[in-house]
């Protein structure tokens, strides 16, 4: 065949296998470099987001606000099995704190899988219990119980005992970066000899030790006062708690308390119910009534000596207690009362109230409790208040207020008692006393279950895409690429 030269043509041939696979290599580098500049670019600007709009891990304003104020490095040590009930919750916040700050630093450890490890860090930061998560800011430690990240059900939830309620997650973990930042602490002072709770006993029932444990937690110092002892109180008590006391206060001791507080004194009084103490004419004057009652709601009860309280009116104590509950053992009623007015006259707000269906029982020797509207109370009635009284409105001058919460029940802070919201409306009593009103703005985390649920015609459905469509449907495509290719 003229013109037809087989070296040459076998020569072009090669000539374009090799520009061909040449072309081929060279893109595939451009594409893989592409990729990895991608890649890199938003490794280093990324934007996060959160899928749900209730995610239990999604930090609140003052994490981050705290998070900006830390000076220097925050270590996070989890000594945690995976199989803990808060590991999933730990770790997804764990990351979301690491994500917002590049100072904040964490690892695991399986007290089963790394003993040497556990070992250490058990030494390193004494610990005492094996599932904890420890904060480490410039050598100083503070340590979390996993057990109290998680808050279970009550007796009037289904499955009582192990429905896991709400996720106190970044409550504690911002409670205790903002505790290791503080470079002063402030004393709280429990009252002694009226055979008050003390918080060195460790009785299961009369002691206030966890409670102590979760004040020193908070980088707060706590004493014990015998004001019967003392001739005034100590300037360094920042708080002053009176616990359950079983003993009346003699007038001296009382006039101790009322010179504290018209000195912008902060006063925590937990009063049982049917028990004098002395105070009850002290409390008039700052516009409460101690009722000699004891609150009764068979609505919200499951012995008939308890009682489940879930009802919150607006004030900062109790707004990250919203949809929580709160259990007392026969409480006594705390009323405000109507004080004539004036420019200094101290401001009463009600904390926690009974059930409509509650009422205050001035006759609870009575085997029968029945509501006797010629001498009970209907309810809602309160068993919290919170009083303040500072400058007078409409002069703008810096003064610090005075401040009392009055409880009409001391069990609820006892060890046996921190069951359900009740630690955390302690602590927020306390926070709000002292004036930091940050550590009470973070509210636990309601645990929310998402349940797809679907009739027989949409599962059928379901089946029908899933297991037949879907795959006919890859099986179809690659079957036309082989006869593409065939061609």
């Amino acid at each position: 065949m003229k013109g037809f030269h087989l070296p040459t043509f076998l020569t072009s041939c090669r000539a374009r296998r090799v520009l061909w696979r040449s072309n081929l290599v060279v893109l595939t580098g451009l594409a893989a470099a592409i990729f990895f500049m991608v890649n890199y670019l938003c490794a280093q600007h990324y934007t996060r987001f959160h899928w749900l709009p209730t995610s239990f891990t999604r930090l609140s304003d003052k994490s981050l606000q705290l998070l900006e104020t830390v000076p220097g490095d925050i270590r996070v040590t989890a000594l945690l099995r995976p199989s803990h009930p808060a590991y999933r919750g730990v770790t997804a916040l764990l990351q979301e704190y690491a994500a917002h700050s590049a100072k904040l630093s964490f690892s695991f450890i399986d007290p089963d899988r790394n003993m040497a490890q556990t070992e250490e860090a058990v030494r390193r930061y004494a610990l005492s219990s094996e599932e904890v998560i420890v904060f480490d800011i410039g050598g100083r430690h503070q340590t979390i119980s996993a057990d109290d990240l998680i808050e279970y059900g009550y007796p009037d939830d289904e499955q009582a005992g192990r429905f896991q309620r709400a996720f106190r997650g970044e409550q504690q973990f911002s409670g205790a970066i903002r505790s290791l930042t503080q470079t002063t602490r402030q004393t709280v002072c429990f009252t002694q000899g009226h055979g008050e709770r003390s918080p060195v006993d460790f009785d299961r029932h009369r002691g206030y030790s966890q409670v102590a444990s979760r004040l020193r937690d908070e980088n707060l110092d706590v004493e014990r006062l015998n004001l019967g002892e003392a001739k005034a109180v100590p300037s360094r008590c920042d708080l002053l708690i009176v616990a359950g006391p079983l003993r009346e206060f003699t007038p001296f001791e009382v006039n101790l308390i009322r010179d504290y507080l018209n000195r912008k004194g902060r006063l925590l009084l937990l009063l049982d119910a049917r028990i004098h103490t002395g105070l009850e004419a002290l409390m008039e004057d700052w516009g409460v009534r101690l009722g000699n009652d004891i609150l009764v709601d068979p609505t919200r009860s499951s012995n008939g000596r308890d009682l489940y309280a879930s009802t919150y009116p607006e004030h900062p104590i109790t707004a990250p207690l919203q949809g929580l509950t709160t259990v007392f053992s026969f409480p006594r009623s705390v009323r405000p009362l109507l004080l004539s007015s004036g420019g200094d006259k101290p401001i009463v707000s009600d904390l926690v109230l009974s059930s409509p269906e509650g009422w205050a029982e001035f006759d609870p020797d009575d085997t029968t409790l029945r509501f006797d509207s010629q001498v009970d109370i209907p309810g809602p009635v309160p068993l919290a208040v919170a009083i303040e009284r500072g400058p007078v409105p409409g002069v703008h001058i810096q003064i610090r207020p005075t401040r009392l919460v009055i409880l009409g029940d001391s069990g609820f802070a006892s060890n046996a008692g921190l069951v359900g919201a009740n630690i955390d409306l302690f602590l927020n009593a306390v926070h709000w006393l002292l004036e930091y009103e940050e550590g009470i703005s973070i509210a636990p985390k309601t645990l929310e279950d998402l349940h797809v649920v679907m009739n027989a015609r949409q599962l059928q459905r379901l089946f029908w895409v899933v297991v037949v469509a879907l795959p006919l449907l890859v099986g179809v495509w690659g079957l036309f690429v082989v006869w593409r290719r065939k061609r």
